[in-house]
């Protein structure tokens, strides 16, 4: 569940650097602008992660360790 949230907020700060080096919001490019419904659901599950994620650091949860193969 932690690596699935990890990789939504990558994704999450990935857009913002676009939207604040390029003003290019690449969610609203790929999925028809800001107000079409797949957009605005991408943008709430991604949210979404950055508040779980918040609640992982906060309550001081230790993050998964890999297992060495």
């Amino acid at each position: 569940m932690f690596q699935l949230a990890l990789a939504l907020m990558v994704i999450g700060a990935l857009n913002w650097l676009l939207v604040g080096l390029f003003q290019y919001d690449l969610v609203a490019a790929l999925f028809g602008g800001t107000e079409a419904i797949i957009s605005r659901i991408i943008y709430t599950i991604v949210g979404l992660a950055g508040i779980y994620g918040l609640y992982r650091l906060v309550a001081g949860e230790p993050v998964p360790e890999q297992r060495e193969s």
